[in-house]
């Protein structure tokens, strides 16, 4: 895990997963978005952005399919990853595509970390 050194981590805002997925067997992964999203928001998670037009700006990034998540907090999303609600709907999605994925700890309401 790479951490900003001069922030502290475990902030009051909200948390943000970042995922660029590339899909290899697009009727199974249908399965997994089907059954990913109730669990997500049971988690307290939304979606905010999922497989949507984007426009590099700069650099050479080229994402697959973007998707961008929103969680009260790292905890609530460790708890969703890592907990037995997601551990059979990630296997359709391991089985179905490959992906980079990060998490971004947001601002505060008041606008810090």
């Amino acid at each position: 895990m790479v951490t900003d050194p001069h922030l502290a981590p475990g902030s009051d805002g909200p948390y943000y997963v970042i995922i660029d997925v590339d899909i290899r067997d697009v009727p199974r992964y249908l399965t997994y978005m089907e059954k990913v999203r109730p669990a997500l928001e049971a988690a307290g998670g939304r979606y905010l952005a999922r497989g949507g037009a984007f426009t590099t700006y700069e650099g050479s990034w080229e994402p697959s399919r973007l998707v961008l998540i929103e969680l009260p907090s790292q905890k609530a999303w460790e708890s969703f990853y890592y907990g037995a609600a997601y551990e059979g709907i990630k296997t359709i999605r391991d089985e179905t595509s490959t992906a980079n994925m990060i998490g971004l700890e947001g601002l505060s309401p008041t606008g810090t970390r």
